[in-house]
């Protein structure tokens, strides 16, 4: 059992090298707690490995692959529009905003429910179907999350190092534009497999380059209505006394 697990965890580590979910966990952990974004990891992981060695094997073919991705798109789209928002929004009416944003959607639910997404139908998921037909299934279900974790807490040690040195508003913006990138490849894969790897690249840096532009566009228009508020409220610019217009009153009321 233990030679099996140890295969399974360095065959799924593998796998997973360089995959999107390490990008994902990096880019959680610059926004959240690490321990709060590998619970969420090591839950996600267990759940989907558990479903892959126990029914994948039967299912593999029958599973909803492109309505997984199409699903776990939109996720990724929503999550880099909420993060750009919370940043790029600006405006005093909005300064509250981030808080209730957090306290609404508790950052484990948000991490959980986009592995979960973004790892059913993935490679790592039929390579533990295929293994568990071979092995036993719970050495396989042990070994495949275990693989996963590990490579993930990799990518989250580079994004601890990461986040000690960026300004918070840069972690989130730059998380947000990872995101919409995650999402609209995902989108371009799934609505257009004949495409080319550089071609789903190139098109999908789109969404946080059109993105970004609107953001800071209603930003700057935001904060010049909010400055003009002020200079019309400011006292400096209101008559310190009663305004002398003797010439423009009638002769008779002088």
């Amino acid at each position: 059992m233990i030679a099996t697990v140890l295969l399974t965890v360095g065959i799924v580590f593998l796998a997973e090298f360089g995959d999107k979910s390490q990008l994902m966990a990096l880019t959680f952990t610059m926004r959240y707690r690490w321990w709060v974004v590998l619970a969420a990891i090591a839950t996600s992981s267990a759940l989907v490995h558990l479903l892959s060695v126990g029914v994948g094997y039967f299912l593999g073919a029958a599973l909803p692959t492109r309505a997984i991705e199409l699903l776990a798109a939109l996720t990724f789209l929503g999550v880099g529009l909420w993060a750009l928002r919370e940043h790029l929004g600006g405006g005093s009416e909005d300064e509250d905003a981030p808080a209730r944003t957090r306290t609404r959607i508790p950052p484990f639910f948000v991490v959980l429910s986009a592995f979960l997404l973004a790892e059913l139908g993935d490679r790592t998921m039929f390579a533990a179907a295929a293994l568990a037909t071979d092995y036993d299934w719970v050495a396989v279900w042990i070994g495949s999350t275990i693989g996963m974790v590990l490579a993930d807490a990799l990518a989250m040690a580079i994004g601890l190092l990461i986040g000690k040195h960026l300004p918070e508003h840069v972690i989130g913006i730059g998380s947000g534009l990872l995101f919409l990138y995650f999402g609209a490849a995902s989108l371009l894969t799934a609505a257009a497999p004949g495409l080319s790897g550089p071609a789903v690249a190139g098109l999908a840096l789109l969404a946080p380059a059109v993105a970004g532009a609107v953001m800071l566009r209603l930003r700057a228009r935001r904060t010049s209505r909010t400055d003009l508020r002020c200079d019309a409220a400011d006292p400096a610019a209101v008559p310190a006394g009663p305004v002398d217009l003797p010439d423009r009153l009638p002769r008779s009321e002088r």
